[in-house]
């Protein structure tokens, strides 16, 4: 006599329901384990102009206005001192994490220096070294002057002046 192994349909409907839930669980973590890797990528943020790859080496000293229009497009702003120079600006930063602040990684200002004819006299790049941190909100900037402690109110109370 050969005995099967019979299962109830109950048993049954269990089995397939448990293999179900298994899968579930599995998509739920694959989905859970993507949305934390996601959140993780850094993103680059890019502001104001974009240099052109070999732009700088096509304007040589000496060239006109016009040919740096050309090549460079339309600057940042222009400053008209002594002569003309234009300002191409350009800041560059990332965040590691989507909810983190951005942290400043390039910082770029390209001068052109003309002369009186429109011609460049001269080319600067200047980049985040060399740059000062300047509160353009209030509109100071620190300065080495007198420097008041918390003691300083205190020796002005006692002083017969």
């Amino acid at each position: 006599m050969t005995k099967t192994n019979q299962i109830g349909p109950r048993a049954d409907k269990r089995r397939g329901l448990h293999a179900r839930w298994r899968g579930l669980r599995l998509a739920a973590a694959a989905a859970l384990v993507g949305v934390a890797l996601a959140g993780c990528t850094g993103e680059q943020f890019q502001k104001g102009y974009i240099l052109p790859p070999g732009a700088l080496e096509q304007i040589p000293i000496g060239a006109s206005q016009d040919q740096v229009l050309i090549v460079m497009g339309t600057p940042s702003t222009v400053a008209t001192l002594d002569g003309e120079v234009f300002y191409y600006i350009s800041q560059r930063s990332e965040r590691m994490v989507a909810f983190m602040n951005q942290k400043v990684v390039d910082q770029r200002v390209i001068a052109i220096y003309f002369d009186k004819n429109r011609r460049v006299r001269r080319l600067a790049n200047y980049g985040l070294q060399d740059g000062k941190i300047f509160d353009f909100i209030s509109r100071t900037t620190p300065t080495s002057g007198q420097e008041m402690s918390y003691l300083t109110p205190l020796f002005k109370l006692l002083s017969f002046n």
